[in-house]
C-alpha cells in the first residue's frame, strides 16, 4: 500500500522527525528560518521544505517582516494530535503503575526474607 503524502493531514507531516524538531522548537517562541537552521543544523534548503509541509498541514503560522519570514506553531492545529496521543499516555500511565506496584511488592519481600 503507497504511502500517504505529507500534506495529507498533520498525522502524515509529523511522521518525519525533523518536522517534529522544528515544531518544538517553535513552540517556545516565533521564530525566522535562519534560527531554525541554526539551532537544528539542518541546511535552509531541508528547513524550507520542511516548513513548507508543517504550512500546509496548517501546524505553523506565517509572519513577513520586511524581507524576513517569522514561523510559529499553529497550537490549535495540534490539539488533534494532543488529543489522539491522550489515549496512550493513559495506557502508559497504567503501564507504569503495574511495573511500579510490582518493584515495590519484589522489594517488600526481600525485606521480609
Amino acid at each position: 500500500m503507497p504511502r500517504a503524502a505529507a500534506t495529507s493531514d498533520i498525522f502524515n507531516a509529523v511522521g518525519e522527525p525533523r518536522r517534529r524538531d522544528i515544531l518544538a522548537f517553535l513552540a517556545a517562541d516565533e521564530r525566522p528560518v535562519g534560527a531554525i537552521v541554526d539551532s537544528l543544523n539542518l541546511a535552509q534548503p531541508s528547513v524550507s521544505k520542511h516548513l513548507k509541509v508543517l504550512r500546509d498541514v496548517g501546524l505553523v503560522h506565517v509572519r513577513r517582516e520586511g524581507r524576513q519570514i517569522f514561523y510559529r506553531t499553529n497550537v490549535q492545529a495540534i490539539r488533534p494530535l494532543h488529543e489522539w496521543t491522550s489515549t496512550f499516555e493513559r495506557y502508559w500511565q497504567n503501564q507504569l503503575t503495574r511495573v511500579k506496584t510490582r518493584a515495590e511488592a519484589a522489594t517488600d519481600r526481600r525485606k521480609e526474607q
